[in-house]
């Protein structure tokens, strides 16, 4: 036995919005992988130096 189909379009509704969330979250991600990359590579080429104290 199906669900209602408005019980039907409210789960679509929700897994749409969780599959948004997901590409949300995703780009967030992959932003800063790509910032800690640079961020490593200013460090190795000793471009930026961390300072003790």
């Amino acid at each position: 036995m199906l669900p209602l189909l408005s019980e039907q379009k409210a789960i679509a509704q929700i897994l749409s919005d969780i599959d948004a969330e997901i590409d949300g979250l995703e780009k967030k991600r992959d932003k800063y992988k790509a910032i800690k990359q640079g961020m490593m590579q200013e460090l190795l080429t000793g471009k930026t130096r961390l300072i003790e104290g």
